[in-house]
């Protein structure tokens, strides 16, 4: 057999590899591919997917994932709830016959704290409820908050917060919001979105802050 003969089987034999090692790991563990192209998403039940050589995985807005091969018939779910999204479903109040209420909150003066980001200081006006209400009273805090899907930082806190998660439908640059109970989000960018959050507060004039991770800590 001629040496350029075996070269070439020596590198398909490596490519081949290479793929199968990767297809296994991503489809046996549940994890995303390492050879692929990631396509973003703004809003809606999918935040990525990955298009691997022979799978796709998909990141959904909770951060589970699911990945399937390329020939498998599979088409997301318009919505994946998870327990504690749909206890909040379940348990939520009906405010309608108390709007004296509500006003009489909304009314009340809002707090204001400092946030900074890389050591950039910005202010940030804190809602008037519960949620807010614990958070800050938890502080100051500093967290390693991690980058996602070109739009938001977030973290998963070491304590839970009290929820009142709603669909705001639109997400502006600066929103400080709370997804689940745990998962803290500061969003940079403006989008669209079909999912609920507690919001916590609202950061002025925050800029793009990148696609790296950030050292953000919040101070009364």
């Amino acid at each position: 057999m001629k040496k350029s003969i075996k070269v070439f089987l020596i590198i398909l034999v490596i490519l081949v590899s290479i793929v199968l090692v990767d297809t296994t790991q991503a489809k046996v563990f549940n994890n995303r591919p390492l050879i692929k192209i990631t396509e973003n998403y703004n809003g809606g039940n999918v935040y990525q997917k990955d298009n691997g050589i022979l799978v796709y995985t998909y990141i959904f807005s909770n951060r589970t994932k699911k990945t399937v091969f390329r020939w498998e018939k599979y088409a997301p779910p318009a919505e994946e709830k998870t327990d504690l999204q749909k206890n909040n479903n379940a348990n939520s109040i009906d405010t309608t016959s108390d709007g004296n209420s509500d006003k009489n909150e909304v009314n009340k003066t809002m707090e204001n704290i400092n946030v900074s980001i890389n050591n950039q200081k910005y202010n940030a006006t804190i809602e008037n409820n519960e949620t807010a209400k614990k958070f800050i009273n938890q502080l100051p805090q500093e967290f390693n908050m991690k980058e996602l899907n070109g739009n938001e930082k977030y973290v998963y806190m070491d304590n839970s917060l009290p929820i009142n998660s709603i669909n705001p439908r639109h997400i502006e640059s600066g929103d400080i919001m709370l997804y689940g109970s745990d998962c803290l989000v500061i969003f940079y960018k403006s989008f669209d979105t079909n999912y609920g959050y507690t919001k916590i507060g609202h950061i002025d004039n925050l800029p793009d802050l990148g696609n790296e991770n950030v050292i953000v800590k919040f101070e009364k």
